[in-house]
């Protein structure tokens, strides 16, 4: 059924994941310039906030997508737990694969400018393993569900 708690958690994966599309990842300041990395792109800012360049990085974006989308199907496969708890661990691998993908590209941006310092990660980072949590008690509350049915049937 619709209403039940892992419903309220995978909707706040969806949540989580238009937050991510919509917030900064990660921002980098030296020397009067900054680096900013959103899901769609990683821009070089000057001393006074204007865009000296921009690289694309969209499947950051694409991949954040995929998962707020993923877990809205889920949402609606209530009728098959099998298949929502499915698509909740390949929604885990995805989201794990997102949180990697962000860090590789940040470390690669600190290399390739020699920084020192490795920057700060923003909301739009957090909210990606508050996304995992979420996932995982949805997955948890699913099995509670299976095993329950599962008990009944047993008792007919």
């Amino acid at each position: 059924m619709i209403q039940r708690i892992q419903t309220i958690f995978l909707f706040l994966v969806v949540v989580c994941m238009g937050i991510t599309i919509g917030t900064e990842l990660w921002e980098q300041a030296v020397n009067g310039q900054s680096w900013k990395l959103s899901a769609f792109a990683v821009e070089n800012l000057s001393a006074d906030g204007e865009v000296v360049s921009s690289s694309s990085k969209w499947y950051i974006g694409a991949l954040a997508a995929f998962v707020g989308l993923l877990a809205l199907i889920s949402i609606f496969q209530y009728k098959s737990r099998g298949r929502q708890m499915m698509l909740n661990m390949i929604n885990s691998l995805l989201m794990v694969g997102l949180v990697a993908s962000v860090f590789l590209t940040t470390n690669g941006l600190n290399s390739e400018l020699g920084m020192e310092v490795a920057g700060s990660y923003k909301v739009g980072f957090w909210v990606i393993l508050a996304a995992m949590v979420c996932n995982m008690l949805a997955n948890r509350f699913i099995r509670k569900d299976e095993a329950l049915v599962r008990s009944v049937d047993r008792i007919r």
